[in-house]
C-alpha cells in the first residue's frame, strides 16, 4: 500500500512539474517597414472587412494554438514560427500548447497597446533555459538563447545500401561500389541547415556573403564549424557533431522510411531544391521521408569524415579514413545544379580542405541518442 501511495504522489509530483512548464515573452515590438499585413497576397481582414494586425510569432514549437477576445483570424504555419491574424484593437494574446502552461500577453506590457489595422508585429517567444522539450517521439527542441533554438529529428538505427545505382544519383565512380551499411545507434539530426541566426547568436558574427537570419550560414570551413560547435556544446550543455557520412547519407534517403527518391524527397528536384542560382531560407521546399529539410541543394554541407575511396565490404559505423587531404560535403548546392542535377542527389559525393569557405558551403547538426 505504502508503494502504491508513494508511486502515485511521485506522479502527481511529475505532472506538477510538467505543467508548470512556461513559455516566455523575448521581445515583442513593431515590424518597421513590414508591409506584409497590407499586401494582397499575405493580409488577411477582420470581419468589419478592416486588416488585420499581423504578428509574427517566433517559438520552435509544433501545435502552438492563439486565442484573442473576437477570435483569431487566421494563424498560418511558417519555419520556425507563426503567422497570426488578429482583429484591429486587440491588446491581448492567449498561447496554447500541451507542454506548457496557458501564456497570457498584455500587449501593454510591452508598449504596444492595442494592435493597429494593417500593421506587423514580431513577437518572440523562448522555453525555459537549459530545457530540451520533447514535441514527439521523433523531434527535439532545443533552447540555445536570445529565443534562438535547434531542431532536431529522430534517425533510428538501420542498414542500408550506400553507393550509387544507375537508378539514384550516379554521376561517377567516386560513388561506388554499393556496399552494406549498418548504423547501430538513433542520432538526431538538425531539421534544418545551421542558419545565419544560429551562428551568430553562438559566434557573434555573420561570415555569410548572402545575407538573411533564416538563410543557411556561408563561408564557414569545417574548422570554423568544429569551432561552433565546441561553444554550443558549452552554452547547450549537449554533445553536438557533425554527422558521419553514412549518417548523412542515411538520413538524405529517409532512414526506414525511404522511398528510393533520387532526390532527398522527391525524384523531381523542383519539388526539394532550388534552380534559380542563389541561396534560399530554409524549410521552404518539401521535406523528405523523415521531414528534413534541404538536403537535396541549398548549401553543401560538411561531414565529419576525411574522403575516402568506397570498399565493397561491409561495414557497421563507419567513420571514413584515419586521415586525408578533405573532407566530405554531402548534398550539392544552389551553384552545383548547374553543373547538373546529378550533384545534388542523395548519393552524390563531394569534398575539399577543411581550410576552404565558399557561399555554398554551410552544415547541419546530429546529436547521438
Amino acid at each position: 500500500m505504502k508503494t502504491i501511495i508513494v508511486t502515485i504522489a511521485l506522479f502527481l509530483f511529475q505532472t506538477m512539474l510538467a505543467c508548470a512548464q512556461k513559455l516566455s515573452v523575448s521581445s515583442f515590438e513593431v515590424s518597421q517597414g513590414d508591409i506584409l499585413a497590407r499586401a494582397s497576397a499575405t493580409c488577411r481582414y477582420d470581419t468589419n472587412d478592416k486588416y488585420c494586425a499581423l504578428i509574427k510569432v517566433g517559438v520552435a514549437l509544433d501545435g502552438v494554438e492563439f486565442e484573442c477576445s473576437g477570435g483569431v483570424i487566421d494563424v498560418v504555419r511558417k519555419t520556425g514560427e507563426y503567422w497570426v491574424y488578429l482583429p484591429q484593437n486587440n491588446s491581448k494574446l492567449r498561447v496554447l500548447h500541451n507542454d506548457y502552461t496557458p501564456l497570457e500577453i498584455n500587449f501593454y506590457d510591452y508598449g504596444i497597446g492595442k494592435v493597429e489595422s494593417g500593421v506587423t508585429y514580431v513577437l518572440t517567444l523562448e522555453k525555459p533555459m537549459g530545457q530540451v522539450a520533447s514535441l514527439s517521439s521523433t523531434t527535439l527542441v532545443i533552447p540555445v538563447k536570445n529565443g534562438v533554438n535547434i531542431e532536431m529529428v529522430k534517425v533510428e538505427a538501420g542498414t542500408f545500401m550506400m553507393g550509387a545505382t544507375s537508378k539514384v544519383g550516379e554521376d561517377g565512380n567516386k560513388e561506388k561500389p554499393v556496399h552494406k551499411v549498418t548504423l547501430t545507434r538513433n542520432y538526431y539530426i538538425g531539421k534544418y541547415e545551421v542558419t545565419q541566426a544560429l551562428w551568430q547568436v553562438i559566434m557573434g558574427t555573420n561570415p555569410s556573403k548572402n545575407k538573411g537570419v533564416k538563410y543557411p550560414v556561408g563561408m564557414v570551413s569545417w574548422n570554423d564549424c568544429q569551432k561552433f560547435i565546441s561553444k554550443l556544446n558549452e552554452i547547450t550543455n549537449c554533445q553536438f557533431r557533425l554527422p558521419t557520412e553514412a549518417e548523412w547519407e542515411y538520413a538524405a534517403i529517409g532512414g526506414k522510411n525511404s522511398k528510393d527518391y533520387m532526390y532527398s524527397g522527391s525524384s523531381k528536384f523542383d519539388d526539394v531544391g532550388w534552380k534559380d542560382g542563389k541561396v534560399h531560407e530554409v524549410g521552404m521546399k518539401r521535406p523528405n521521408e523523415l521531414g528534413l529539410y534541404d538536403m537535396s541543394g541549398n548549401v553543401y554541407e560538411w561531414c565529419e569524415d576525411w574522403y575516402g575511396d568506397y570498399s565493397s565490404s561491409a561495414s557497421v559505423d563507419p567513420k571514413g579514413p584515419v586521415d586525408g587531404a578533405r573532407r566530405v560535403l554531402r548534398g550539392g548546392s544552389w551553384r552545383w545544379f548547374f553543373t547538373g542535377s546529378q550533384f545534388c542527389s542523395v548519393k552524390s559525393r563531394n569534398a575539399t580542405g577543411a581550410i576552404v569557405k565558399s557561399d555554398d558551403i554551410g552544415f547541419r547538426l546530429v546529436l547521438t541518442e
